[in-house]
């Protein structure tokens, strides 16, 4: 993925892979086992920093941007789809503050995302009212200084783990009287429900949290009263759509891995079973599938940290990675055949796992139905265009850190240079003032060197 990623995102990618190897892989099979939520896992994943990857360094975030939360969430659902869903829905929970959080909020909460201190974590989905957010009855009630919050959430990803909610309530009529807010976990009239009892993805929570009389202050409210369809929209388009298209990635790439390992290693009619036409046929399939689903994430996640309009990328990245996942998935269990329902080869895992991916933040109907719009023109608000000065944000510190490496690098090669004239010449050389600055018009150095912003694409 050299096109979009650079040293920087590289290094990350094996920190976070060998995190995943050592911490991860080996819990796995206790995982699958008791099916219990992992919250030392889940604290050990936030200590990393990754949850902060797109807050920006002056909160005390990587400041690295969506590309490499693509990066981390891929890795960690390669070995895990758990441990990816665990920090795609951290991060999920880091959109609604950067996106409205005022600046006291921003201040409070960014720099705890970041150090792994707390989780966030967003809730709107009612029991009633599904996918509806305009259907949903919870209720928050202005009493003076504070609100009076009641209403019950599902589906709510890092819901037992999470230490601050941004939860989503009805304060007026229609589509402008919803409002979001902050709920700590130990405030009281909180509470957690059912933990979810999901086929796949054990040991992430996907449960309830209860409000019951929850009283929040004002200042806890996010944005505007009457701007909680605004954070709900945002934060489910430009994160919850890539971060679970990450999620698939990860798994798709684990398919493709453990089944090309399989047709290598099994044997049937005295040879391996990738030298079989049909089989090598359905692996050929498969790599094209990882290939093109790698690309739509990646592509998508490049606009969005350059502040492009790219709504219709990330939904399509969406849709292509879950499909794809799935038809894998399947493909890999028509190769194991009946080793495919054992647990020790991870294919009947995998398979639970990437079903899961495929109704959060809209199923693929409805991302052909977004699609359809973007194609007839008839699609509403792009959010990508509406927060882009938000969503590039990381980027443009990135783009200042590697403008910052390739002056130091520039200077470095110039003193190299000269020494070496000097040594050859034996005399000594003084350079002119600002001479250190001058372009090089040599070929410039390869990986580890300067790192350049990268091309625009699409």
């Amino acid at each position: 993925m050299d096109y979009f990623t650079d040293d920087r995102h590289e290094d990350l990618r094996a920190e976070v892979r060998d995190f995943a190897e050592k911490e991860v892989r080996p819990r796995v099979a206790r995982m699958e086992a008791e099916r219990k939520i992992e919250f030392e896992l889940a604290r050990e994943i936030a200590r990393q920093g990754w949850i902060g990857v797109t807050i920006p360094r002056e909160f005390g975030g990587l400041g690295l941007g969506h590309v490499a939360k693509t990066v981390i969430i891929e890795e960690l659902a390669r070995v895990s789809g758990a441990a990816g869903s665990i920090a795609q829905a951290s991060q999920l929970g880091v959109a609604k503050v950067l996106h409205y959080g005022s600046p006291a909020q921003r201040r409070t909460w960014l720099p705890r995302f970041a150090s792994g201190e707390c989780l966030p974590t967003i809730a709107v989905t009612e029991p009633e009212s599904g996918g509806h957010v305009l259907g949903m009855t919870g209720t928050a009630v202005r009493d003076g200084d504070e609100y009076v919050l009641n209403g019950r959430k599902w589906f709510v990803g890092n819901s037992h783990i999470g230490d601050v909610h941004g939860v989503v309530l009805r304060t007026g009529r229609g589509s402008r009287g919803l409002s979001a807010f902050l709920v700590e976990s130990d405030r009281p009239g909180f509470r957690t429900g059912s933990p979810g009892s999901q086929s796949g993805l054990h040991g992430f929570s996907f449960g309830e949290i209860l409000l019951e009389d929850c009283r929040v202050p004002v200042g806890n409210r996010l944005g505007r009263e009457g701007q909680g369809l605004d954070v709900a929209y945002s934060s489910s388009t430009l994160y919850g759509r890539i971060n679970l298209a990450a999620v698939a990635l990860g798994i798709h790439t684990a398919i493709v891995e453990d089944t090309v390992r399989f047709a290598e290693g099994r044997v049937l009619y005295g040879r391996p079973v990738n030298r079989l036409p049909n089989i090598m046929l359905k692996l050929g399939e498969m790599q094209s599938r990882l290939m093109t689903a790698r690309l739509a994430a990646y592509h998508a996640s490049h606009l969005l940290d350059h502040g492009r309009a790219c709504d219709a990328e990330l939904m399509n990245a969406k849709l292509i990675n879950t499909e794809y996942a799935l038809d894998s998935a399947r493909n890999a269990m028509e190769i194991h055949a009946a080793r495919g329902l054992q647990p020790e080869f991870g294919i009947e895992r995998y398979l639970r796992d990437a079903t899961h991916v495929y109704p959060p933040a809209g199923t693929s109907d409805v991302q052909r139905l977004r699609l359809g719009q973007v194609a007839s023109g008839t699609y509403g608000k792009q959010w990508s265009a509406e927060l882009s000065e938000l969503t590039s944000w990381a980027w443009g510190e990135l783009t200042a850190q590697g403008e910052a490496a390739q002056r130091e690098t520039v200077q470095r090669e110039t003193v190299q240079r000269e020494v070496v004239q000097r040594e050859a010449t034996g005399r000594e050389t003084v350079p002119r003032e600002g001479a250190q600055w001058e372009a090089s018009t040599e070929k410039p150095p390869g990986r580890g060197g300067r790192v350049l912003p990268m091309p625009l694409a699409g």
